[in-house]
């Protein structure tokens, strides 16, 4: 329910700057602010949205317990030995490449 000021009201139409702000600086306060947030996260914390994420958190890790993951480090390990793998074979395919085709021997 939203309360508003009658516009008679001195705060709104006062002439004086000074008492309009002070007004306003006094509806904001910062630890009405905070109250409020406290009690919203009471609310929630305690309402089925709280339930919600909690439930769909536990169905997401199960999907991804399912899926045939791995982990970064095991990724950057096998990225490596695939590395080392290819050097090898473009090694070993210059090597074949020289016993089958040997260069011009003077005679």
């Amino acid at each position: 329910m939203v309360h508003c000021l009658p516009a008679h009201s001195p705060v709104l139409n006062s002439p004086d700057q000074e008492t309009n702000r002070a007004s306003v600086t006094t509806m904001l306060d910062p630890r009405i602010l905070e109250d409020l947030g406290a009690r919203l996260s009471g609310v929630i914390a305690a309402s089925p949205a709280a339930d919600i994420e909690k439930n769909a958190r536990a169905l997401l890790a199960s999907v991804l317990g399912k899926l045939d993951l791995v982990s970064r480090e095991e990724f950057d390990i096998q990225t490596k030995v695939l590395q080392r793998t290819r050097e090898k074979l473009t090694a070993l395919e210059a090597r074949l490449d020289q016993l089958e085709n040997p260069p011009d021997q003077p005679a």
